[in-house]
């Protein structure tokens, strides 16, 4: 009996060792895998999934150990990236703290809404429909989402870091300032974003229509115009002159004041910039034909740019 008693323990000191090889022991992954836990997975079905990936080598040996070693800690559905050679050990770990497999999307500065929405629409590890957002409600930024994450999910965390910033940056307002409410605040930062899209010259493109809003001057801004026609895509021609004079919600050619609403979502620098705009008695600006503008106090000065602008591109064959 005692024979019997000793094989018996040496039996399973054994089992122990294999199971602790088979455990903590390098997997049979030769180089990473991807492999998705759908909702509601079982550790069972999760380890199915496993194994037919090649992560593990037997499902039936992975969920008896798990219940030993994973403490009774659930498991998270989602997408994992599983190392190579990961052990049973490391892709429990895994599953049980849920580092899921993040995807990155990117919404440019000055992206309006339509293109927000067809963006997310067109991401096909996105689920659900959506419907597109308000104009100026979304946060030009890096966001990153898991597979199969709903995209109205993805839409709300764009939307609510734009009111974060505009908190933030609504709280550094200064005197210097034209705009009264946080909303007035998106409409002109969004011209200032269709305007330029180079940082340096926010601040005094913001200027510019503090000045002429304090003074009771038409903005002009000729992505006012295009916006009720493209709702913020390229125009691909040249504004017409009947464009100039349509009379709409955005057009301020034909109004005096701010637009009724945002033509595009504005980024972080151009909110700053209208919030705090350059101190300057500029009216004008024109492109100077190096992808930059060059400012005017007056309208002799601004008719002299003008002139300049035009030479260059006559120069250049553009007219």
């Amino acid at each position: 009996m005692r024979g019997l008693a000793r094989l018996l323990m040496l039996a399973v000191v054994a089992l122990a060792i294999v199971a602790a090889v088979l455990w903590y022991g390098p997997g049979p992954s030769k180089g990473g895998l991807d492999v998705s836990i759908t909702q509601g997975a079982t550790l069972t079905s999760a380890a199915r999934s496993l194994e037919k990936a090649g992560a593990i080598r037997s499902a039936m040996i992975f969920v008896r150990i798990a219940h030993y070693a994973g403490g009774g800690r659930a498991i998270r559905a989602g997408e994992y990236q599983i190392p190579k050679g990961a052990s049973g050990a490391d892709i429990l770990k895994l599953l049980q703290e849920g580092k899921v497999v993040q995807h990155l999307m990117t919404i440019p500065e000055g992206m309006p809404a339509v293109l927000v929405h067809d963006r997310l629409m067109a991401e096909p590890l996105l689920t659900g429909k959506l419907a597109i957002p308000v104009e100026g409600s979304v946060l030009p930024d890096s966001y990153s989402f898991e597979r199969g994450e709903t995209r109205v999910a993805v839409l709300k965390r764009m939307q609510a870091a734009m009111d974060d910033v505009l908190n933030a940056e609504w709280s550094k307002r200064t005197p210097a300032s034209a705009v009264q409410n946080k909303r007035d605040a998106v409409i002109l930062a969004s011209i200032v974003e269709k305007e330029t899209g180079i940082p340096s010259e926010r601040r005094m493109v913001a200027s510019v229509y503090t000045n002429r809003l304090r003074q009771g001057m038409k903005l002009q801004a000729d992505p006012t115009v295009i916006y009720p026609i493209t709702r913020g895509k390229p125009l691909g021609r040249r504004i017409r002159r009947s464009e100039l004079d349509a009379v709409n919600e955005y057009n301020t050619y034909a109004m005096v004041g701010l637009p009724r609403r945002p033509i595009a979502n504005p980024g972080r620098d151009s909110i700053a910039a209208v919030l705090n705009p350059e101190q300057s008695r500029a009216l004008y600006f024109v492109a100077d034909g190096k992808g930059g503008h060059v400012f005017a106090e007056t309208l002799a000065q601004h008719e002299a740019n003008v002139a300049k602008f035009y030479a260059i591109r006559r120069q250049r064959g553009e007219m």
